[in-house]
This record gives structure tokens, sequence and C-alpha cells, in this order.
């Protein structure tokens, strides 16, 4: 057993018996986990001031900061362990080195410290006590906010290692057994490099959390009102069902509705159209004259917006290879060049109406206009124009899919990206790569994927569009 069995196995039990005994070819990359160790790395650096070296040559010299160790040892009941640590502080005291000695430290992304943060620093401390012969009673937990090293000295109390020992006999337990149940918090599933594994597996056999906002707790609450799965949420009184969910108080027949057609959907495969024939017809008249798709990519930890991108579309039946898109680089000290264009290019076709999928491109030019010093009143003129698909689709059709994020339904429409499995996150991944490397392909790659994400929102639009043109 090692850290990193002991880290997936405390978010969940199939993860740590996957990465133990799963078969790695159904496992797929993961651009969170990637972002994460470059982060890592580039706080734990700035932490040592840039003198962090790799692996036990590392230690014998005494350098301020070591990553890369792997240490083996035995444990409890003679158990083989291994741990990795993630950072070793060199700190005053006495090791077999010389006069000084190394703590453990984790990186934490966030506020929260975390049950996972003081697990992995015990169970580091028992194997580093031993080989750097030398007693730890703390560990380090290191984070950033505002662009500052934040350390947050743990003391690694006999109840928190004991509660590591336990936690590890239920690990070894878990390991030798048959692959655990699918987690009932299926949120947490998002960043998981075996996602698509389980996902498979959870619609064969019905899980309750794949219906879309079905969480655990409401799964749960149907589980208790003998509502097991999918198939048996399908068949249900829609009115009987909202008696059930008192949880959501004045919305919970308004649930139960939606949660069995939303069942239903999922099962046949068939989208359930909902009533919502005024602001379809809205929208179309707003859209006859031109207007433009607006998507950005981020940063959320640094709250950067890194690139803008403009779809203009005259009309709805011009093709595709003839729309001009326009992406808009918001690269270091040229925040006020980038903001102009933005402003220029809307302002351009004041009258065009502005669609975007989801609130944050909304929210992104609301900072702008702040910026720029609009008044409440531009601000407002400005917004209004602003139409949210995401919102627009979930109130006109229940579509058979476990969510409504972009990627989800433009897929299921047919819509493909350039590039193979892309996201949020791997242009994330991209943009951290460029600032490191300054290599303009990282650059090419981060439009080229905007500009579909750009297209993909259009064929969300002709989709709502179409089908409100055949029923008239």
């Amino acid at each position: 057993m090692n850290t990193l069995y002991l880290k997936s196995f405390i978010r969940c039990k199939r993860k740590a018996w996957l990465d133990f005994k799963g078969d790695k070819s159904y496992q797929v990359w993961s651009a969170h986990k990637a972002i994460h160790k470059v982060n890592q790395y580039q706080i734990f650096s700035k932490l040592c001031n840039g003198e962090i070296y790799t692996g036990l040559k590392a230690c014998e010299k005494g350098y301020q900061g070591v990553i890369g160790l792997k240490i083996k040892g035995k444990f409890f009941q003679n158990f083989n362990a291994e741990i990795r640590p993630q950072l070793l502080v060199k700190t005053k005291g006495i090791s077999k080195w010389g006069p000084y000695k190394y703590l453990p430290g984790v990186y934490k992304l966030g506020y929260k410290t975390t049950k996972e943060h003081l697990l992995d620093l015990a169970f580091s401390s028992i194997l580093l006590d031993s080989f750097q012969e030398s007693k730890i009673e703390k560990g380090l937990v290191v984070s950033s906010f505002d662009k500052k090293v934040n350390v947050e000295e743990i003391y690694l109390s006999k109840k928190l290692r004991k509660k590591v020992l336990n936690v590890l006999l239920n690990l070894n337990e878990c390991l030798e057994g048959f692959m655990p149940e699918i987690t009932q918090d299926r949120k947490k599933c998002t960043i998981c490099s075996w996602q698509k594994f389980c996902d498979k597996e959870a619609k064969e056999n019905g899980y309750l959390t794949d219906i879309d906002g079905i969480g655990s707790k409401t799964a749960s609450l149907l589980k208790t009102n003998g509502i097991t799965n999918t198939h048996k949420l399908a068949s249900y009184c829609e009115k009987q069902l909202g008696e059930k969910l008192s949880i959501f108080k004045d919305q919970k027949y308004e649930k139960g509705a939606i949660f069995v057609k939303q069942a239903k959907a999922y099962i046949s495969g068939d989208p359930y159209p909902i009533s919502n024939k005024n602001e379809t017809e809205d929208l179309l008249k707003k859209i006859c004259k031109g207007f433009y798709i607006f998507d950005i990519e981020s940063n959320p930890d640094d709250k950067h917006d890194f690139l803008y991108g403009f779809l203009k579309i005259n009309n709805l039946f011009i093709k595709k290879e003839d729309l001009i898109y326009e992406p808009i680089l918001n690269l270091k000290n040229n925040k006020g060049e980038s903001y102009r264009q933005i402003i220029e290019i809307l302002f351009s076709r004041k009258e065009w109406p502005v669609l975007h999928y989801g609130e944050t491109e909304k929210i992104a030019i609301i900072n702008i206009a702040k910026e720029l010093n609009f008044s409440f009143e531009e601000i407002d003129s400005l917004t209004s124009r602003f139409i949210d698909l995401h919102t627009f689709l979930r109130k006109s059709w229940i579509l058979p899919l476990k969510n409504y994020g972009l990627k989800t339904v433009s897929n299921w429409l047919g819509f493909e990206w350039m590039q193979k499995n892309v996201s949020g996150s791997k242009a994330l991944y991209w943009w951290i790569q460029y600032q490191i490397t300054e290599n303009e392909i990282f650059l090419k790659k981060i439009i080229q994927y905007n500009k579909d994400d750009c297209l993909a929102t259009l064929q969300i639009a002709e989709y709502l569009i179409k089908n409100q043109l055949k029923k008239n």
C-alpha cells in the first residue's frame, strides 16, 4: 500500500481498487490532475526559494526542498508500505544526515484543509520517522492565495496517527477484496480518470444519481421510498413522487414531475419537450437579423479569463465555413487592449443579441464594463443583450442525458470537436504550458478549442430554433 492508494481511498473506495487492480486501458488522462501537479511544483518551488531537488541525494546534501522520493518499509502488522511525500522541507533538528531534518508537506488547492491532507501527512510521518532517524512532530499544508504562499502547520498527534492506521487497515482489506460499488456521490467523479469506466456500469444498472438533479441525498430519500433505480423512477406517479419530496418544499411537485420525465427520457433516449413557445419565438425574432456566439476560457484559481471568442452569425442559414470567428487573447500586460477589442466588437452591432452557454460569459462582461467605468444604465443595456442558452434549453427540453453541460448536449446533437478528448481543463492545461514555454502551438490549440465551443453553442441554438419552426 502507498500514499497514492490512500488518497484515492479517502475520495472513493472504488477508485483505490481500480488504481491497484483495474485495467489501465480504461483509464483516461486527467487534465485536472496534470494542472494540479504543475501548480504544486510552482508553489513548492516558491516556498523553498527555488532550491528544490529530487531523490535521496537531495536529502543527503541538505537541500531546502526535496521531491520525488520513495520510501519503503515495514508497517503496522508487517504490512509492506511505501510513501511518496509530495514535498520534504528542511528544518532544524538532528537526523542521520546531520544537524537538520525534514518535515513532510502537502499541497492544498482551495481554503479547506481536508481529511486527505491530514492522513497523508500522518502516514508519511510514520515511515519518515525511522527513515531519517528523527522524530517528526508536525507536517505542513502549503497553499497559495493572492499569489502568496501560505503554510499551515499540522500537529501530528497520536490520535491522528492511530486514525491513519485504522484507515490503512480498511484500505488493505479493500484492495484484497472484490471491486467496491460505485460511489453514491457522483459529483466526485467529474475529475476522476475512471469516470467513463464507471459511467457505463452506472447506466446499465440504473443508478439514480445518473439522473440530472439527483444527488446522493435525494437518491437516498428515493431509496427509502422503494425507488431504487431509474426504471422504477420512470414508472412512478409524478404527483405521488412530489408528495415524498418535502425537502424541496414549494417545488416538490415540480421536482417530482421533472425527475420522472428525466428518467423516462434517459431510458428511452428520446427528448421530452416542455412548453416554452413564447420565449422560443422571442429568441427567433431577436436573432433573425444576426447575432454573436460568445465563449471564454478561464483560469478560475487566478481569476483570469485568458481567451474571449466571438463567432459572428449574420443568419442561421450561412455555411459554417463562411462564419467569422474572432479570438481575443488576454495576455500579460494587454488587458486594456483586449477589453477595448471586446467592447468594439459588441458595439459594432448594438442590435445583435449575444448567445452564450452558462453564466460565466455574462459575469465576465459585467466585470469588464465595471473596470471600464460604465454606468449602471450602460451595463444594464449591454447585459440585456445576453441570452444564456443553457438556462433556455433547460426550460424548453428534457434531454436523455446525464447532465446539460455544453459537451454532453452538443455531442448528443452530433457535434465533434476538431481535437480529441478536449475540455475546459485541457484548455487551461495548454494555457499553463504556454506560460511556461511560450510555445505558440499551445495558443493555437486553445483558439481551435474555443472556436469549436462557439460552434457547439451554435448547434444547440439551431436545435432550439429548428424544433420551434417545426411546431409552427
